[in-house]
């Protein structure tokens, strides 16, 4: 059985991409992540108030906090948020 120049070309492809029987998947899953990070929010990527990825620091922060103004009664939870809005509306 002759090997032609696709056969070469397809099994060197897959040899780069790093897909073995098991291989694409996690590559895959990771490249997703990075690059979906670095796509601009007017193209379709996250927006500026997007909550940080699990894993990272800032992601245990954003938790703490959002922990802790659920525990806030309501009240005291308008009081915070209505400041913010004020000087928004001021300008």
């Amino acid at each position: 059985m002759p090997t032609s120049a696709r056969h070469i070309a397809t099994i060197a492809a897959v040899a780069l991409t790093g897909c073995g029987l098991s291989g694409c998947g996690t590559i895959n899953e990771k490249l997703a992540a990075g690059v979906s990070d670095a796509i601009p929010a007017a193209i379709g990527g996250l927006p500026a108030d997007a909550p940080p990825r699990p894993g990272t620091a800032k992601y245990d922060e954003y938790m703490r906090e959002r922990e802790r103004k659920r525990l806030l009664p309501a009240s005291e939870r308008d009081k915070e948020e209505k400041p913010v809005a004020a000087q928004d509306a001021a300008r």
